[in-house]
């Protein structure tokens, strides 16, 4: 029997009562799509160390239906987040080149939570391997927690701020013919949300991370 005590994690209402968490204005956000988008963006991103990652897929609500995401993947540094649709993927070369650059480079760190289930469907999806990634939610657990935790649970541990996951917007349309204003502030603030957990756990407690 484990005798060991563990924290626990914050609940829904204590995160509530939390400074809201400072996310990127929406002129700092990205839909890569256009030639100068492209090259905005890589000159950020090559420039990186460290990026935060994510990915959104459609939902699915028919059992037995297969995801065919993901359709949606975000990169965030500390001033930019930069958004790669898959249809836009699909027919821009330059776009895509730049994304396949930036998962598969062994010098830039991606970090994020539940990386190892966006990885199957990247390179199905993509062609792209997803390389030199950083899982969080296993960092953020070893802090003292019995279970591993979330996004949302890590931003009020470590940043001791509140990050609104807004259900409609989670399971909203991500592969519909243009992304919402709401979307995009989603999208974008969950990977600069574990680029930000990433670098405050770097500062107070490097021991805790491990790479993947």
């Amino acid at each position: 029997m484990d005798a060991r005590q563990y924290l626990e994690r914050p609940s829904k209402d204590v995160m509530r009562q939390l400074p809201a968490f400072s996310g990127l204005p929406s002129s700092h956000i990205h839909l890569v799509e256009s030639t100068e988008e492209v090259s905005f963006a890589q000159a950020r991103l090559s420039n990186c160390t460290h990026l935060g990652f994510d990915t959104e897929s459609k939902p699915t609500f028919m059992v037995g239906e297969a995801s065919t995401g993901p359709h949606l993947v975000q990169l965030a540094t500390p001033e930019h987040a930069f958004l790669f649709r898959a249809h836009h993927l699909a027919s821009n070369g330059a776009a895509h080149q730049l994304l396949a650059d930036i998962l598969q480079s062994p010098q830039i760190m991606k970090v994020g939570f539940g990386l190892k289930s966006d990885r199957g469907p990247v390179l199905r999806k993509f062609g792209i391997e997803l390389s030199a990634t950083q899982e969080l939610s296993g960092a953020v657990k070893r802090l003292g927690y019995k279970q591993q935790v979330g996004l949302q649970a890590a931003v009020a541990i470590v940043l001791g701020e509140y990050l609104p996951k807004s259900r409609k917007v989670t399971l909203s349309n991500w592969a519909g013919a243009s992304l919402s204003s709401a979307q995009q502030s989603y999208a974008a603030n969950d990977a600069y949300a574990s680029l930000r957990v990433y670098l405050a756990l770097r500062r107070t407690a490097p021991q805790l991370l491990s790479y993947t």
